[in-house]
């Protein structure tokens, strides 16, 4: 995409709607998000709830509490998943993007080893919550409670540390044919090994994946099949896959239970059909939640030193 090409897009968008990275296949590199994050900054207003979460660099000095819904809410006692450990590197530092809830970093830092002891040769980890989380700037209705987190389904380098100027250009691997019909051939039994530990933890309430990748995980699975109930289609996820943990504690909305089964039946299917596939763009512009919208403890959160 040329970057004169991209501007305009953003312009017309800003003239839409408040800036918002679309949801799609790929990701955005690091110069697309700094021109999304400076349109947000210019166009949204003073008391939208993106722009005053996305101000704090730190976490908010409180017991750690995730507090409200995860379409609208924040996290306090929040901590910073380190950049790089045993087993894990975080791609795109550079957004800060990497806090969690202390149980949401302590369950990436078991994932990881245990991906390690499945031969797994290192996570490469996406998005989780601001410092304070509540709604982003870009790229996420979500991601607000600090119990969430994106996995990229391609794998570290085996035998080195990536740079950080390696982490903020490099681009996740499609594991879906474009048709998004079916997996490619980058989808292997390494990648439904990993879904399939991160799914038996009891922690995680649901994993969003590519219904392709949903279909050839019901297909490739024999023996004990409950695990497979907790991934779930939801449109992109073709390069990551996106872990939500349950709620920690009172005053986190927990969401509706994942219904009974393994999910390959006839609710799958509906995620094939070609309006399904490639909808029409939703022309209606986004909502832009204010304080009011999220719980009041998310006030003193956004207050505290």
């Amino acid at each position: 995409m040329k970057h004169s090409v991209f501007a305009l897009g953003v312009s017309i968008l800003a003239l839409c709607a408040p800036p918002f990275v679309p949801a799609a296949r790929g990701e955005t590199n690091a110069a697309e998000e700094a021109l999304y994050r400076a349109e947000a900054l210019r166009t949204l207003p003073k008391g939208a709830a993106r722009r005053l979460f996305s101000i704090p660099e730190n976490p908010a000095q409180l017991p750690a509490e995730a507090i409200g819904g995860y379409g609208g809410g924040c996290v306090a006692g929040a901590v910073r998943l380190a950049s790089e450990g045993p087993g894990w590197q975080v791609v795109r530092v550079s957004r800060g993007h990497n806090f969690g809830h202390p149980k949401l970093v302590a369950w990436i830092e078991a994932l990881a080893a245990g991906a390690r002891r499945d031969g797994w040769p290192g996570l490469l980890i996406g998005d989780m919550a601001q410092p304070r989380g509540g709604p982003m700037l870009t790229g996420h209705d979500s991601h607000q409670l600090g119990l969430e987190v994106d996995i990229w389904l391609s794998a570290a380098p085996a035998q080195r540390q990536l740079t950080m100027e390696e982490r903020e250009a490099m681009t996740a691997v499609d594991m879906v044919q474009p048709d998004l019909l079916d997996v490619n051939s980058a989808f292997t039994p390494a990648q439904l090994a990993l879904l399939r530990r991160a799914a038996l933890t009891p922690e995680v309430d649901r994993i969003f994946v590519n219904a392709a990748i949903k279909q050839a995980a019901c297909r490739a699975t024999t023996g004990e099949r409950g695990w497979l109930r907790k991934l779930r289609p939801w449109p992109g996820h073709s390069h990551h896959f996106h872990v939500a943990l349950k709620c920690p504690n009172a005053g986190c909305a927990q969401r509706n239970p994942v219904p009974p089964g393994d999910g390959c039946g006839k609710e799958l299917t509906h995620w094939f059909r070609a309006d399904v596939r490639f909808p029409k763009p939703d022309k209606r512009p986004p909502k832009i939640l204010t304080l009011n919208d999220l719980p009041q403890a998310c006030r003193k959160v956004l207050a505290a030193p």
